[in-house]
């Protein structure tokens, strides 16, 4: 059995027991959030509490937020242990989508047009970091358009160098898709290794681009790919031209766990220390502290 399917047994099993803590607690967080202005332009962020915030305003709690063209997509945990909840809310912050996934909160994207939101989320470890073996992860999306559940990536078929690559151990995450939203970029891992791979939602084919890509995120202009790379046990951002190919270390020193986020076609937002920074997309300049206690960078656009 592989792990799309155990998890969708293991999700079913556990639905009853959270379906009445989880509605009780959508009614209490609902009843505490303010409208946000999803084409304000301005940042939306989580606070250290957990909970979304937007100049002053607070919206639903999560782990992980991104907004795009009125989407809101929200990660965030439940009552039921290793269990997350994917939430889309549109602008006037009624309700879009709700799914549940088995495992923790990682990663979540919506595409620039709106229609596509992704996510990724730990099903065993908690980092990265960890060697083979020693974590596991599920990436999958869901277009809004279509109203069509693309389960995980691991029912893609993987094609590294040319050649289908089958092993037991691959894992996938950090999801960026384009405006077509059609082809997306995510990071794959097997044997030690992790490769940049371009996706395609009408073949189901997931094709390497280039080894040590981590945690992707297109810009919006979508010509070139932010990243982490990793050197030894840190990872540092980076910046990869698709067309050319030249690869551009940025110009923050400090570790970075985090998949970064474009605020526009020039700077690139990350979280470090508990605090969002941003830092020129070019390499040049300096980190730039944008917000205090704060995590999960995005803007309203």
């Amino acid at each position: 059995m592989n792990r799309t399917v155990l998890g969708v047994v293991l999700v079913a099993a556990v639905l009853v027991a959270g379906a009445v803590f989880v509605g009780m607690r959508a009614v209490g967080a609902r009843s505490a959030e303010e409208p946000l202005d999803l084409s304000s332009g301005e940042l939306v962020y989580v606070d250290l509490a957990g909970r979304v915030r937007q100049a002053g305003r607070a919206g639903p709690a999560c782990q992980r937020v991104d907004v795009a063209a009125g989407t809101l997509v929200c990660l965030r945990t439940t009552a039921v242990p290793a269990q997350s909840e994917i939430v889309v809310l549109d602008r006037s912050g009624e309700t879009r989508l709700r799914l549940s996934e088995w495992g923790t909160p990682s990663r979540a994207r919506v595409s620039p047009s709106g229609n596509v939101v992704m996510w990724t989320v730990f099903r065993a470890g908690d980092s990265y970091l960890g060697g083979v073996g020693t974590f596991s992860t599920t990436a999958g999306f869901y277009d809004l358009k279509r109203g069509e559940h693309f389960g995980s990536l691991e029912d893609f078929t993987l094609m590294i160098d040319g050649a289908e690559h089958t092993a037991e151990d691959v894992n996938y995450w950090g999801i960026t898709f384009s405006r077509d939203d059609r082809t997306f970029y995510a990071t794959a891992a097997s044997g030690g290794k992790t490769w940049l791979v371009r996706g395609s939602a009408e073949t189901r084919v997931l094709t390497s681009v280039r080894e040590n890509v981590e945690c992707p995120s297109l810009s919006p202009d979508g010509t070139r790919i932010a990243y982490k790379f990793r050197a030894g046990d840190q990872w540092r951002l980076h910046v990869l031209d698709l067309g050319s190919g030249v690869d551009v270390a940025l110009a923050e020193s400090e570790h970075v766990d985090d998949q970064p986020q474009w605020l526009d076609d020039s700077w690139v937002a990350y979280g470090r220390d508990k605090a969002i920074w941003k830092v020129p997309a070019s390499g040049s300049g300096s980190p730039e502290l944008v917000h205090a206690d704060a995590a999960s960078p995005a803007v309203a656009r």
